[in-house]
C-alpha cells in the first residue's frame, strides 16, 4: 500500500528464473485506489523484471531495466489509461493508442488488470475479467516493421503535391478595397447639448460597414498537376524480427515503481503465469469476492445515510422543485 502522497514508492520481489520465448505469458494483478477522489493521480502498474535487475534489489527504481510496464495510470481526468510498455533491444516502447478508461471505471473499488501475451505476437488486455483490448504486437508497438522507407529514394524536383491553387480566371473585383471596414453612423444625430466651443466639434461615432466584404481571396481549384502525397519506395527492413519481438528469457521478478500524489493505493492478488484459464479462476476466487463485497458495503452505507438524512418539509421540496423547473427552462 502506498502509505505517503507526493513520493515515489518503489518495491520488488524475486521470482524462480523462466523464459516466456516460446509460451503465453500472464501477468495480473489487483489495485484499490482507497482514497480516490476527482483530483486522485498516480501510476499503479506492475514491472516484469529480467533476472539482472534482482542482484541488488535496494537500487531498484525508475531506472532499473524491466521487459514489461502493465496497469493503470490515472492522473484527475486527463490521464486515464492502461499502460502496455514493452522493451526490445533497450528500448521502453509505449502502445502507439491507449487502452482507455471509461469514467465507470475510475473508483474506489479493487479492480484486476490482466494481460495475456500469446507465442505468436497476439495479446489480450483485461479489466476485471472483461476486455479491454486485443490485438498484436507488431501493430500497436513501434517494433520494427517488415518494410521501411527507402533512404535513397528522394522526392523528385518537380513533383507537385499541392492539392489546390487559386483560380487562375478569377479576379478581384473593381472597387474591392475601396470599401472601408467601418463608416460614420448614418442614424447618429448630435445631441441637442452639445457645444462645439467647450466640447468640439462633433462627429458621427464609426460603426461596422455592412457593405464591407474583408480581404479579397480567388477561389480555389483542384490543381491539375497534382501529383498527389510523396512516399518514398520501400525496401525490406533487416531489423525486421518478429520471432524476438516480446520474446523474454530469464525473467527473474516483479516490482512496483510508482509517483502517486495521492497515496492509499492497495496491490494485491499478484500472479504470474502461462494460462488464462488459470488466472481467471484465480480471479475469480481471490479479487471477485472482495469487490462484490465493498460494492455491497457503499450500498448499504449510501442507503444508510439517506434513511438518516432528516426529511425535509413541505415548504422546503416545494423550493427545491421550483429549483428543478427553472433549470429545465434555462436548458
Amino acid at each position: 500500500m502506498t502509505s505517503k502522497d507526493m513520493k515515489f514508492h518503489a518495491i520488488s520481489a524475486k521470482l524462480p528464473e523462466f523464459s516466456a520465448k516460446d509460451k503465453t505469458l500472464v501477468v495480473q494483478f489487483s489495485v484499490k485506489n482507497e482514497k480516490r477522489e476527482y483530483s486522485f493521480c498516480g501510476g499503479g502498474y506492475i514491472k516484469i523484471l529480467p533476472t539482472k535487475s534482482m542482484e541488488d534489489q535496494k537500487k531498484f527504481g525508475g531506472d532499473t531495466d524491466y521487459y514489461i510496464m502493465f496497469g493503470p495510470d490515472m492522473c484527475a481526468y486527463d490521464v486515464s489509461r492502461i499502460h502496455m510498455i514493452f522493451n526490445h533491444k533497450g528500448k521502453n516502447m509505449l502502445k502507439n493508442d491507449e487502452i482507455k478508461l471509461e469514467y465507470s471505471d475510475k473508483n474506489e473499488f479493487t479492480h484486476l488488470y490482466t494481460l495475456v501475451l500469446h507465442p505468436d505476437g497476439q495479446y489480450e488486455v483485461y479489466m476485471d475479467l472483461k476486455e479491454k483490448a486485443k490485438g498484436n504486437i507488431a501493430d500497436g508497438w513501434d517494433f520494427p516493421s517488415k518494410s521501411k522507407d527507402d533512404p535513397d529514394d528522394k522526392k523528385p524536383d518537380d513533383w507537385v503535391d499541392t492539392k489546390k491553387i487559386a483560380d487562375p480566371e478569377e479576379k478581384k473585383p473593381e472597387g474591392h478595397d475601396d470599401i472601408p471596414k467601418q463608416i460614420k453612423d448614418p442614424d447618429a444625430k448630435k445631441p441637442e447639448d452639445w457645444d462645439d466651443d467647450s466640447d468640439g466639434e462633433w462627429d458621427a461615432p464609426m460603426i461596422e460597414n455592412p457593405d464591407f466584404k474583408g480581404e479579397w481571396k480567388p477561389k480555389m481549384i483542384d490543381n491539375p498537376a497534382y501529383k498527389g502525397e510523396w512516399k518514398p519506395k520501400q525496401i525490406d527492413n533487416a531489423d525486421y524480427a518478429p520471432d524476438t519481438y516480446a520474446k523474454y528469457e530469464q525473467i527473474g521478478g516483479v516490482g512496483f515503481e510508482l509517483w502517486t500524489v495521492n497515496n492509499g493505493s492497495i496491490f494485491d492478488n499478484i500472479l504470474v503465469t502461462d494460462s488464462y484459464e488459470y488466472a481467471k479462476e484465480q480471479g475469480e476466487k481471490l479479487w471477485k469476492p472482495t469487490a462484490d463485497k465493498e460494492k455491497e458495503a457503499k450500498e448499504a452505507w449510501e442507503k444508510a445515510k439517506k434513511k438518516d438524512e432528516p426529511e425535509k418539509k413541505d415548504d422546503e421540496k416545494k423550493d427545491d422543485e421550483k429549483k428543478d423547473d427553472e433549470k429545465k427552462e434555462e436548458l
